[in-house]
């Protein structure tokens, strides 16, 4: 994505899912900025739900990773399960918005939707996909979408990403 690209919209999001045959069924609630806050609609939401790393190592390569929202993960160790070339850190917002379009508190699977270019390398944790339905933010965090798992798998490789699946959690 160029700074000039507009990223997409949930409701482009959305549209795009549903020109690739997929269905999600989306539920609107008030902003969720921590797995802590989304926590609070359990019961409400089935199936499993996630937690992303937007992560970047000294080369400047960038990863998404997806994981179980109760996963444990040691960022001091992650590099060497998903290539990176040094240990990793956060990538910057600023780098967020242009390669995923989002901001921090509403990072997404769904957000390569707007990495056209596929800088992100996308990892899921297999742990996660052990699932049937997957929930996500719809680029925004004021609603999750539920997707079947093997239509997130489809959702991911139709965005031109490759998605690796290892056990990246504890």
């Amino acid at each position: 994505m160029t700074a000039s690209t507009t990223p997409k919209t949930r409701a482009e999001l959305l549209a795009y899912l549903a020109e690739l045959g997929i269905s999600v069924t989306t539920q609107d609630h008030p902003p969720l900025f921590t797995v802590a806050d989304s926590q609070a609609l359990r019961g409400t939401i089935a199936g499993g739900h996630t937690k992303n790393l937007f992560l970047k190592d000294k080369k400047d390569q960038f990863f998404l990773v997806t994981v179980d929202e109760d996963a444990v993960v040691d960022l001091k160790q992650i590099h060497h399960l998903i290539g990176a070339a040094s240990r990793v850190s956060f990538g910057k917002p600023e780098a967020l918005l242009e390669l995923l379009g989002v901001t921090p508190g509403a990072v997404t699977v769904f957000g390569l939707i707007n990495d056209t270019t596929g800088r992100v390398k996308v990892v899921l944790d297999a742990p996660l996909l052990e699932n049937r339905v997957i929930n996500a933010h719809p680029l925004t965090n004021d609603a999750t979408s539920s997707i079947g798992r093997d239509d997130l798998l489809r959702f991911v490789e139709a965005t031109g990403h490759d998605p690796v699946i290892l056990k990246v959690s504890a």
